[in-house]
C-alpha cells in the first residue's frame, strides 16, 4: 500500500506539469478534486470486492504446455492483444442500452484530466476484469512483483486515456490510443456514445466500425451524460 501510494503521489506530480504545460480543455480544479479524491479511494473498495467476486465466478482457462514454454516476451505481448481485444467487447457492451447504466458513473464528468476516469461501479469493473483474468492465464501472475506491475500499468493507462492534453495525430492513433483519441469517446453527442472503444489498441475501432477521426470533429468535444443521476446510483450502476 505504502508503494501503490507514492506512485499515486507521483502520477499527481508528473501527470498536473505535463498537463498545465499541455492543457486542452479549461478545468477548475479546485472545484473537482476532493470529488475525484474521493471517487479514487472509493475505487479503491470497488477494485478489491470486483476482484474478489470474480475469483469466485471465473474458471482460468487451461493453457497448453506448448503455449507456456513459448519464451515470456511472446506470452506477454499475447496477454496485451488478447485482453485489449476482451475488453473493447466488453467496452462495447457496456455501451448498449441494457447495460449503459452501470458504465454512467465513468461518463459522468463533464471535466477530462488525467484523475477524471478513476470511476466504475462495481457491475463495470467485474465486467472489464474478465478479459485481463483470463488472458492473465498466459503469465505467472504468481509473482507480486509482476501483479503490482500490471496493477500500476492499469492506472498510468487510464491516466494516459484521460488526460487535458492535445496529444495525437492520425498515424500515431493507427497503432495507440492517445488522449484525444479517447476524449471523442467521452463526448456527450450521441454520435459518439459507441465511438473509440479501444484502450490500447485502435486497430479494434477501425476492424469494427467504431472509429472515429477526432480531426473531423468540427468543435472540441463537450462532456458529461446530459443528465443528472444521483451519485449512489452512479456509483452502485443502478
Amino acid at each position: 500500500m505504502f508503494l501503490l501510494l507514492e506512485v499515486f503521489l507521483l502520477r499527481v506530480l508528473v501527470w498536473t506539469a505535463i498537463e498545465r504545460r499541455h492543457q486542452a480543455y479549461e478545468i477548475r480544479h479546485r472545484e473537482v478534486i476532493w470529488g475525484d479524491i474521493a471517487a479514487a479511494m472509493l475505487m479503491l473498495a470497488i477494485l478489491g470486492a470486483a476482484n474478489r467476486i470474480d475469483s469466485w465466478l471465473l474458471i482460468k482457462p487451461a493453457i497448453p504446455a506448448s503455449v507456456m514454454a513459448l519464451p515470456f516476451t511472446f506470452r506477454f505481448l499475447m496477454y496485451w492483444v488478447i485482453a485489449d481485444f476482451g475488453f473493447y467487447w466488453i467496452h462495447r457492451l457496456m455501451h448498449a442500452p441494457f447495460l449503459w447504466r452501470i458504465h454512467k458513473w465513468h461518463h459522468s464528468p463533464t471535466y477530462l484530466y488525467w484523475l477524471a476516469g478513476v470511476r466504475g461501479s462495481l457491475p463495470q469493473q467485474i465486467l472489464v476484469n474478465v478479459p485481463y483474468i483470463l488472458a492473465g492465464s498466459l503469465l505467472d501472475v504468481s509473482s507480486p512483483w509482476l501483479g503490482l506491475m500490471l496493477t500500476v500499468r492499469g492506472g498510468l493507462q487510464n491516466d494516459w486515456m484521460h488526460l487535458n492534453v492535445r496529444w495525437g495525430s492520425r498515424w500515431l492513433e493507427w497503432i495507440i490510443v492517445t488522449p484525444r483519441y479517447h476524449h471523442v469517446h467521452h463526448s456527450d453527442k450521441p454520435e459518439h456514445y459507441g465511438a473509440n472503444l479501444a484502450a490500447i489498441f485502435p486497430i479494434w475501432d477501425h476492424l469494427f466500425g467504431t472509429h472515429v477521426d477526432p480531426e473531423t470533429l468540427p468543435e472540441r468535444p463537450q462532456f458529461g451524460i446530459g443528465e443528472t443521476v444521483p451519485v449512489a446510483r452512479l456509483v452502485l450502476g443502478v
